[in-house]
């Protein structure tokens, strides 16, 4: 995201959903959300169909859904029953404990039938011309705020949408559209089903007014818009460029997992929230400059978060600086090095003022609840300038190949920091242990003293390179002396070298290609 701030199914998929959350009772393998929205309030009637597998015996097991609270805000559950039967459930301000005996390896299918006005969640509200309108918002945890579900990223599943609204709305939402159906009463039922595992993240519905198109497709993948009707002209313009960005990520990446992409217009409240095959904007990006490249950033999310998810949020940089980076590398294609260099110090630069205001390191298991508080420069900027960083230390045809390979491995599933850095090494056949350490796991950055000094006796320039923080990294630094390019490899409190050089130079230029996350002070002695 960017900042500001079927039953036959269960049978099918029961053994394809990988649960990875430490010490889980159950593995979710399907979720069918059967809801129902009015006009005349923002009550909403729910029936979920929860189809598990449990991973050890028990006698019963929870589900998030945020409790109704005495403002009236939240979901309260009426019943819960399998096979026909009520089961004894209790329900807390955040936790519904259902009890059920069950077996290790056993399937079961729970319905839960609940009512209520999301706290969160699902945003119910009017759009700029004052017509209403329903948008899931899940991210990070707000899924239970409307959904009866296990709202982590580790634990993903297929799911259906089963929607009925008044018969003047849109719904779009995750997969593809099986059924859509008139009903008595101005009624419209609508059913989406998306085959693909997902976390609860990414799964969502929108219902609106809509004007809807069809730009084109990215080979077999179509892509459509959804902008609101006032918004057509400008909508259909500019996220027609759509199209066009996909098809990088499938030549770079990998295969587009989902059925189809829709980029829709909506009331998130991110600047871009990338619902897997239903991209949410937010309203006023059909007028935004900068469109295609939140476009490029929430398309890429598809691979990475989405596709290839991470374990916890502690790991946000797999989907963040992914997101971040694969973005620099589209426009790099596209409009050359220097939009590359461009950018990168943009986002040095961003990385360095954050780290005045908070120090941390990027995989950041200090936060614990408040996942918002990691939609930080750590997770977006310095996630992708480690990426730009490992991409040099390897060159683009490993650096590619090892993206591709991670991507392959795991698609549908979830990974940490770890497992990328193995399939890394795997591909390059080097041990990258200190390189992800001293990026990811340590705080801060290179802080660099640099000198340097002609003698005009023995034509050589001297560079002296002193490491001033704490923490002392390992790394290759680049200085341009006279045009030519010369090569330090930096590993100590002070690392000195000597270039020959013919004239004496009026300055010397570090990190001139812009490669290197670290902060200059030049001297000349």
């Amino acid at each position: 995201m960017r900042k500001t701030i079927l039953s036959s199914a269960f049978l099918i998929l029961g053994m394809a959903a990988k649960a990875q959350v430490p010490g889980a009772i159950i593995d979710v393998q399907h979720y069918n959300f059967a809801l129902q929205l009015n006009d005349a309030d923002n009550n909403v009637k729910g029936q979920a169909t929860v189809d598990v597998k449990f991973l050890k015996n028990a006698s019963a097991f929870n589900l998030d859904l945020v409790k109704k609270n005495a403002e009236g805000k939240g979901m309260q559950v009426s019943a819960i029953t399998e096979k026909g039967k009520k089961l004894k459930f209790v329900q807390d301000s955040s936790i519904v404990k259902i009890y059920s005996t069950a077996k290790t390896g056993s399937l079961h299918s729970y319905k839960i039938s609940y009512s209520g006005i999301p706290a969160d969640g699902l945003i119910i509200s009017t759009n700029n011309f004052g017509h209403r309108t329903f948008f899931g918002d899940n991210w990070p945890n707000r899924a239970h705020n409307w959904l009866p579900c296990v709202d982590v990223p580790a634990d993903k599943a297929s799911v259906d949408f089963v929607v009925t609204a008044p018969d003047h709305y849109q719904v779009i939402s995750n997969g593809l559209k099986i059924k859509e159906q008139q009903l008595p009463g101005h009624l419209k039922l609508t059913h989406w089903h998306e085959s693909v595992l997902l976390p609860t993240k990414v799964m969502v519905i929108g219902v609106a007014a809509f004007a809807i198109d069809h730009p084109g497709d990215a080979g077999n993948i179509p892509v459509y818009t959804y902008v609101f009707p006032e918004n057509k002209d400008a909508g259909f313009k500019s996220y027609a460029v759509a199209k066009d960005i996909l098809p990088f990520f499938i030549k770079n990446v990998g295969p587009f997992s989902y059925e189809k992409l829709a980029n829709v217009q909506s009331k998130t409240i991110f600047g871009g929230m990338e619902n897997a095959s239903a991209i949410f904007y937010f309203e006023e990006s059909v007028t935004s400059p900068g469109i295609e490249e939140l476009m490029a950033h929430e398309i890429a999310h598809q691979w990475f978060g989405d596709g290839a998810s991470e374990k916890s949020f502690w790991h946000l940089w797999l989907s963040e600086g992914f997101a971040t980076y694969m973005t620099t590398l589209y426009l790099e294609s596209k409009y050359g090095t220097d939009t590359l260099k461009k950018r990168l110090l943009t986002d040095r630069k961003k990385v360095l003022e954050f780290e005045k205001k908070r120090l941390t390191p990027v995989v950041d298991s200090a936060v614990k609840n408040d996942y918002m508080q990691l939609l930080n420069a750590n997770s977006y900027e310095k996630g992708g300038w480690v990426l730009h960083m490992l991409r040099r230390k390897l060159g683009d045809e490993l650096f590619w190949k090892g993206i591709q390979n991670y991507y392959a491995k795991y698609r549908g599933s979830n990974a940490n920091t770890d497992d990328l850095r193995r399939e890394m090494e795997q591909v390059s056949g080097q041990d990258l242990t200190l390189f992800f350490n001293q990026w990811l796991r340590k705080a801060g950055h290179p802080d660099l003293n640099i000198g340097w000094h002609y003698d005009a006796d023995k034509e050589l320039v001297s560079v002296s390179v002193e490491q001033k923080q704490d923490n002392l990294y390992e790394f290759p630094l680049d200085v341009a002396i006279n045009g030519e390019v010369f090569h330090i490899q930096v590993k100590d409190k002070t690392t000195s070298a000597r270039f020959p050089v013919k004239t004496k130079p009026d300055a010397i230029m570090v990190d001139p290609n812009v490669n290197v996350l670290a902060s200059f002070n030049i001297v000349a002695q």
